[in-house]
Formats: C-alpha cells, structure tokens, sequence
C-alpha cells in the first residue's frame, strides 16, 4: 500500500518556486493579458485536483517512458484529427500538420517535465487562447484530451505490466495535471465569453446624448436582472459624464418584465433622481402595464409617456425647450 500522499504547499511547484502573481503578457485581443494567477489561486487548483508531492514526482519519473510513445501517441491522435471534416480543416497542407504535431508532442512531454511553474502556467493559457482564436470548439479540444489519455493510458499499462499498481499510480497522477491544463484553457474560453456577453450588452442598451442635458436609452430585448443591473450602471455614469437632468427611457422593445426586473427599473428611475436626472419611461405595452400593476409597482412614483417622440416632447419641456410646429 502507498504511503499518504503529501499536498502540495504553495511555494513546491517541482523545484523551483513561482512568482507571486503570474504575469500574463499580450496573446491576443482576448484577454489573456488580463489574467493573473496568484500563487495562492494556482496551489488551490493543484490542491482542489489533489495534485501531490507525490504525483509530480511520478510525473517526472516517466519522462522517458513518455519520450517513447509521444511520436506513436501525436500521429494516431493527428490521424484522429484528420477523420473528421471540422477538425480537418484547420490542417490545410502538409507543411502546417508538420508543424502542428512538432508543438504538440512537446507540449505533451512538457507534462512531465516538472517544475510546474510561472511558464508552466503561462504557457498552457498561451495554447488555450491560440485554440480560441483560431475556432477550436471546446468539444474538439475536450476530445483530444479524451483520446490522448485513453491512448497513453494503455500504454503505461503496457510500459508497468511488471508493477501495474506503479502504472495506474503514474497515469491517475498524469490525468490531475491534464486537468489542471484544462482548466486553465477552459478559462480562456470562458473568460472570451464574458467579454463578449458585456459587449452585447453595452450595444444593447446605447445611452444617446440627444441634446445638452437630455439622454435617450432605447432598451430592446429581453431584460433579465443582469442586464438590468448593467442598465442602471451604465445610465448612472452617462448622466454624471454629461450632466443630465432628463432621460427618455424607450421600452418599447421590451417584451416582458417581471417583478425583479420591475422593482429594479424603479430603483433605477430613485437613482437617477438622486443624481439631479428626472427619467420618463416610454412605450409601455398593455402586457408591461399590467404586469407593473400585478406586483404592486407604485405607479406614482414613474413618469411614463405614451410613445418616444412625445417622451423627448416632454423632455425639452422640462428643460425649458418651447415645442412648436412650423407652417409650411
């Protein structure tokens, strides 16, 4: 029976210690730049998989067993890559597999290796973003990750078949690296993701200077309590950056609110308030009016218009505009 694995403390990458933070430099117009990994954040990914002493030290005892498979391993996952259309296409001639299955084999010898270190780290976030860039669907890079652990799985089984309990200890510790390598790529991914998502939103809900003290914010979709709050944040800041002290908000884009979001669209008119800015609210559908009025909204404290151009009418008024139609 194996003796108890011992954790990993924070300073015991291998045997060099990382940085206090792990600098991330420009990769690309993803965000990777803006990643950066504390000591602290790494040692508890390694302790969240169990990633011991013990592991890095079977890690980098089969460097040279890892040495012997890695040309068969590349080649039969490449032929893998190569069976599929949407995988197929991103090795468009000969040249560029070459060169493909070059960085591949050391980035798989690279995991036992030791010294798990500040480019350790690096590096793995590098691939990832590399991968999100070029279109790699997650279910693509996950199932590379399947086939590679399946294919030097059996042959570690092969390599220990005089000590299989040494082999099985090699590969579950080789399988918690594959993971914490997979977590740092997910988090690219992920990372890509959000900013996108706070894009969308910030196009989706445009605060418009339409003239000196007045605001329009057309809002058109679905507003669930996430946007709502990115909504209130991002009025707030335009009527302190321009000095408001009238905005139309147009909501006649807007399907449906609940009472979450109702409530929420209230606080946002009181704050704006307490910023010096009075808020007409626009376009109200027959569906949003009652829904306003099922849950009890104080209907008082909102000041609605009936549709956008009497609302910007309404607002000049307040701000002292006379609105008056020209003869022809």
């Amino acid at each position: 029976m194996s003796s108890p694995q011992r954790p990993v403390a924070p300073h015991s990458y291998g045997s060099q210690r990382p940085p206090a933070a792990v600098p991330i430099g420009p990769v690309g117009a993803i965000g990777v730049d803006e990643m950066q990994l504390t000591d602290e954040e790494v040692a508890r990914r390694m302790s969240w998989l169990e990633i011991t002493a013990d592991d890095i030290a079977n890690l980098t005892s089969i460097r040279d067993v890892a040495r012997g498979y890695a040309a068969e391993v590349i080649e039969d996952l490449y032929r893998h890559f190569l069976a599929f259309d949407e995988t197929r296409a991103f090795f468009r001639d000969e040249q560029t597999l070459r060169r493909v299955k070059a960085m591949q084999t050391e980035y798989f010898l690279r995991l036992t290796e030791g010294n798990y270190d500040r480019e350790y780290v690096r590096d793995r976030l590098k691939i990832g973003a590399i991968h999100q860039r070029i279109g790699l669907d997650v279910k693509w890079y996950l199932g590379a990750y399947n086939f590679y652990l399946r294919a030097v799985g059996s042959r570690l089984m092969r390599a220990f078949q005089d000590d299989p309990e040494r082999g099985r200890a090699c590969y579950f510790s080789l399988k918690k690296l594959v993971f914490f390598d997979i977590g740092l790529a997910i988090e690219i991914y992920l990372t890509t993701i959000r900013r996108q998502e706070e894009a969308i939103r910030e196009l989706s809900t445009p605060v418009l200077q339409l003239r000196a003290g007045l605001l329009i914010l057309p809002i058109i979709g679905v507003i669930d309590p996430t946007r709502a709050r990115q909504l209130t944040e991002q009025l707030l800041r335009s009527i302190r950056a321009n000095r408001a002290k009238v905005v139309v908000m147009d909501i006649t884009g807007v399907p449906s609110v609940d009472s979450r979001v109702a409530n929420h669209l209230v606080q946002t008119v009181e704050a704006a308030r307490l910023m010096g800015a009075t808020v007409i609210i626009t376009g109200l559908s027959a569906e949003v009016a009652q829904a306003l009025v099922l849950v009890g909204i104080d209907l008082n404290r909102i000041r609605t218009v009936g549709d956008l151009q009497g609302g910007i009418e309404e607002a000049e008024r307040s701000l002292g505009y006379r609105v008056s139609r020209v003869e022809a």
